[in-house]
């Protein structure tokens, strides 16, 4: 759904209304699981802090949902638990406009070295697909990692006329998602003891 002002609180909640009924826009449910792809695959990877302490404070960032903690993205309901069947609004602002997309949990990781989630689109969502957030130690390098492993195509007409702003837009989250999480743990700031 696209606006061409910020949506309301009002306009929110009733978009989330109706998401709670809208199944998903593509099958099947776990796309991100598998290698193989029913659309356009994008896998993005990279560290975001190093050893136990930052792991937890990542696992902690990804199940509060700080990974959208952009000032372009907004997330409904903000404190939305990461539950299967858990029904989202990503309220994106590009171009002086406005557009709300619905997405719903289809699962979750949940392990001592290994924490994330999927979420696919509902049927009011401009994209088709499904998009995972996982954090998980690497044994070797002791680094924490955030990957992002997504699947998309286009749904809305707007999305198949502006395909690679479409692009843009999601390479523009995959980068800024990654530093929204590693400013939870600090990662790339000099230490205390390194600073002058």
């Amino acid at each position: 759904m696209f606006f061409a002002r910020r949506p309301s609180d009002y306009e929110i909640a009733r978009f989330l209304e109706h998401a709670l009924t809208q199944p998903l826009s593509y099958s099947p449910a776990g796309l991100t699981r598998s290698a193989v792809s029913h659309g356009r695959l994008d896998v993005l990877r990279a560290p975001i802090g190093r050893g136990a302490a930052d792991f937890e404070r990542a696992r902690d960032a990804l199940m509060a949902w700080k990974h959208f903690d952009l000032p372009w993205v907004q997330l409904f309901p903000r404190h939305a638990p990461i539950d299967v069947g858990t029904v989202v609004a990503v309220c994106v602002q590009h171009l002086g406009f406005w557009s709300l997309n619905g997405a719903r949990v289809v699962y979750r990781l949940d392990d001592a070295t290994r924490v994330g989630f999927a979420y696919g689109t509902l049927t009011n969502h401009a994209e088709n697909g499904e998009e995972l957030f996982e954090v998980f130690g690497d044994a070797k390098s002791d680094e924490v990692i955030y990957r992002i492993r997504a699947v998309s195509w286009p749904q809305a007409a707007l999305a198949w006329i502006g395909y690679p702003f479409v692009r843009h837009l999601q390479a523009r989250f995959r980068r800024d998602s990654v530093a929204a999480m590693r400013r939870v743990t600090g990662y790339g700031r000099p230490s205390l003891s390194n600073r002058r």
